[in-house]
Formats: structure tokens, sequence, C-alpha cells
């Protein structure tokens, strides 16, 4: 969901969408906006609507209209585009995991912090990628701390509120894998010798190509299942996800409703400052310029990051 104050938005999920229906006006509208020049594929319809505050709440799903799409062919790179586009500053992503840990069971909420790449390269992960402009993002810190901060407080809020006895866990490390098939129990056993809490198909090149286009990012993810490390149990399938996707649904849009009433009290108490923790990474990033920059390159990377690209190249 994307939430819009001041000219600031902010990013996450679908299905939450139920969650603001009871604070917003009637107004809605969806939202298409083509993609930069060398993005090859367009981005997933965007809603938006008003909260009552006057924050415009934005809603992007990744898998497409149904869920169509799969993990391999998302399109990451119009996705983040076309929000950067918009004004995006923050981006809020909702995801299903398995757990490889025994004490993060199917129901359980987590922020993880840490990221381990298991994907194979297929898809696009740089905006950079075919320009003669060559870029190094810092990555050591995947998700925004300022704003896992402060979004901890209001999801346990959320979950203690329910009163299911839904349990939050931080500082979590999770494995990206590609998919789209589960992992084999060897593989699931090597994730969590590595130090892997969760596993999903869907946070890179999501949190790789938000920091590039120096927008905040975290995730949170909801555990479906024990993934294939529990040789005494039965590896997991698509139906025990969505079983207990299903079961949680009410929970998660419980999560987005505390996450939007409190965020405009938020912004006006503190400013904007926990949603902008990337805003100017990216000078430190970009290699010197050169005389072998390609204009229309730059004029492509303008889209994402127009702070550095826009006009001409200085010498």
């Amino acid at each position: 969901m994307v939430f819009r104050n001041r000219g600031r938005w902010w990013n996450g999920k679908k299905h939450t969408m139920r969650a603001c229906q009871d604070s917003t006006h009637s107004e809605s509208r969806q939202l298409s906006p083509p993609p930069p020049n060398h993005v090859t594929s367009r981005a997933a319809p965007i809603w938006i609507c008003s909260l009552l505050s006057g924050i415009q709440v934005t809603f992007l799903a990744r898998h497409g209209t149904g869920h169509t799409i799969s993990p391999s062919a998302v399109p990451t790179q119009a996705n983040i585009a076309a929000l950067k586009s918009l004004g995006v500053r923050a981006i809020v992503a909702f995801s299903t995991v398995g757990s490889l840990r025994e004490e993060i069971s199917p129901g359980s909420f987590a922020l993880p912090t840490q990221i381990i790449d298991r994907t194979k390269g297929i898809r696009p992960a740089s905006f950079f990628e075919g320009t003669s402009i060559v870029a190094h993002a810092s990555f050591g810190d995947p998700c925004s701390r300022k704003l896992v901060s402060w979004l901890e407080g209001r999801v346990r809020k959320a979950l203690d509120q329910e009163g299911r006895g839904v349990k939050l866990f931080t500082d979590k490390c999770i494995v990206c894998m590609e998919g789209p098939q589960f992992s084999t129990r060897a593989e699931s056993i090597m994730y969590r010798q590595w130090g892997g809490d969760l596993i999903n198909m869907s946070v890179l090149p999501e949190a790789k190509l938000a920091r590039e286009a120096e927008l905040s990012y975290v995730l949170i993810a909801t555990a479906t299942d024990y993934d294939a490390w529990r040789l005494h149990s039965d590896t997991v399938t698509a139906a025990e996800v969505f079983e207990t996707l299903k079961a949680n649904a009410d929970t998660s849009r419980l999560v987005a409703a505390t996450v939007l009433d409190e965020l405009h009290a938020a912004v006006s108490a503190s400013g904007e400052i926990f949603l902008l923790e990337q805003v100017g990474s990216m000078s430190f990033s970009i290699m010197p310029r050169s005389e072998k920059q390609d204009p229309e390159h730059r004029k492509k990377l303008a889209y994402v990051l127009p702070e550095y690209f826009s006009g001409e190249q200085l010498n």
C-alpha cells in the first residue's frame, strides 16, 4: 500500500485494500504508468484511494490482478520505476513466507532485516544493467532500519489488540529463492545452517531495485508453513500456504489498518524523516562520470533517478 502525504508515497499490498475501506472516500482510480524505455515490461495496475485524513493510499499487486504472474516473471523494474515516478519514497511490502525455525510457527508475523540471495540471475536486479553507467549501491542493510523500527511498534500493537496470541519476530534473515518450485529438503536444511530464518520468492529484486531508486524498503512477512526442513513432516504445498493465508487474512487487514491509522499522526509529529532514509544514498554509489556515458542511457536512468541524470552531463 502506498500512502501519500505532502507529496510523498509509501507502497505495500493489494489485499489490504479492505483494511482502509471504512476510512476512505468513495474516490478510487486505477493507474498503470508506462515504463521507462529500458524496462521492457509494464507495471502492475496501481490502485489509489483517499483516506478521510487526506492521505492517499495506493496498492500494487506484484503478481498482477488475480495472481497471474509467476515470481520469476514479476515486472519488478517496471513496478519500482512506476512508483518512483509517482513520487514514492518508501515501500512496505507484504509477503507470505516459509519458516525455517521451529519457534516461527505458521501464522506468525516477522520483520526481516537481512536477505540471502538464492535467485539465479533471471530477474533484472539493477536499473543500470545494459547501460554505460556503473553503480554499486550499498546493500549491507537491505531493509531500512528507521522504517522497520517505526513499523515494529505498530505491528505489535495490532497483534496484541487482536488477542489471538499471534507472535511478531524481528531482526530475522530471509532467503529469497528463485522458484516457482518449493525447496528440496536438502536445500531447506542448508538454508538453516546458513542462518536463514524465513524463505520466500519475492523480496528480491524488490529490495535491490528500491535501494537503487532511493526508496526505503521493508517487508512484513506472514509465515504459512515450515518449508521442507522438518524431516518428520510433509513438505510444503501451495494448498497449505493458501489455507494459512486465508486463516490469517483478518490479522493482515488489522495490521494494515493500524499502520494506516497511525501514519498521519507520525508524519505530523516527526515529519517524513523515517520515510526518507535512503534519499541521497546513490550519490555514493554511482561511479565517477566519464566521457563514455551514453546520453540515451542518462535519459533512461533519469526516469528513476532524476536527481543525478536529468539534464546535460557535467564534465
